[in-house]
């Protein structure tokens, strides 16, 4: 029976697309050399990002995470805006359109978890989300869930080396 793969499927779509939404206000295009479009980090995101994170750390219970994020993430705020922002590109883009799901889901399991630890105390709304997410991410790698509606079947059939199709 293929409704439990494709439940899994269903869920992992709607993850996906809840990534790309995310993302929506943390992008702009630039252009290179004036004429060749790219998706850049906005500066708003770039402004916006230390004093979330600032806010994160105050008053966090979790004593290594808050010095995570007060000696590492808050001196290279911006690094750490680039990679949140691509990080959710490509998790969402890779769960709607199942490919290299394993491979998606592991980053956007980083995301989760990062995120769960910066909010976790801020209210239990936030801690019963980013659980969701966390799960959701656990089940997308161990189900191999781009398998149903998604082209990591098409890619899996393509790829012979063993060491490769962990990635589908």
């Amino acid at each position: 029976m293929r409704a439990p793969q494709t439940c899994v499927a269903i869920l992992r779509i709607v993850v996906g697309a809840w990534f790309l939404k995310a993302v929506w206000t943390k992008l702009t295009l630039a252009y290179v050399a004036g004429v060749v479009p790219y998706p850049a980090v906005s500066a708003r995101f770039l402004g916006f990002h230390p004093k979330r994170v600032a806010e994160f750390a105050a008053d966090n219970p979790v004593g290594w995470y808050k010095d995570f994020l007060q000696t590492t993430v808050l001196p290279h705020a911006s690094t750490f805006a680039t990679l949140q922002a691509y990080g959710e590109v490509v998790v969402g883009l890779g769960l709607v359109l199942g490919l290299l799901t394993p491979l998606t889901a592991v980053i956007g399991l980083a995301l989760a978890l990062n995120y769960g630890l910066a909010t976790q105390w801020m209210s239990f709304g936030q801690q019963g989300f980013h659980l969701l997410l966390i799960t959701s991410m656990v089940i997308f790698v161990v189900t191999g869930a781009g398998r149903v509606l998604g082209l990591d079947a098409l890619l899996r059939r393509r790829l012979r080396a063993w060491w490769l199709r962990w990635l589908v």
